[in-house]
């Protein structure tokens, strides 16, 4: 998921390396039914964006999901949480 957020703030003009993105993953395990399962994997992104780009990351935010391999693989099956923390820096 983390890479391809990456490539959704690099096609916004919001270089995600070195150092811009990451990640923090916390997977929930259930057994319902008796049989361990993941039900929920949350997200916590923490991001760097040059001043003025801060809406274009949050919009990525929000739909990065649905071109995710992963997200769509898994989508019905496992609850996912995203959260984000976007700090802007002067580029210059």
């Amino acid at each position: 998921m983390t890479g391809t957020l990456a490539g959704a703030l690099d096609a916004r003009g919001i270089p995600p390396y070195p150092n811009k993105l990451k990640s923090t993953v916390q997977g929930t395990i259930e057994a319902p039914e008796n049989v361990l399962k993941i039900t929920t994997i949350t997200t916590h992104f923490e991001v760097k964006v040059p001043a003025g780009k801060k809406e274009a990351a949050e919009r990525a935010l929000h739909v990065f999901d649905r071109g995710c391999p992963v997200a769509q693989t898994l989508k019905g099956c496992v609850t996912f949480n995203h959260t984000w923390d976007i700090e802007e820096y002067d580029p210059s």
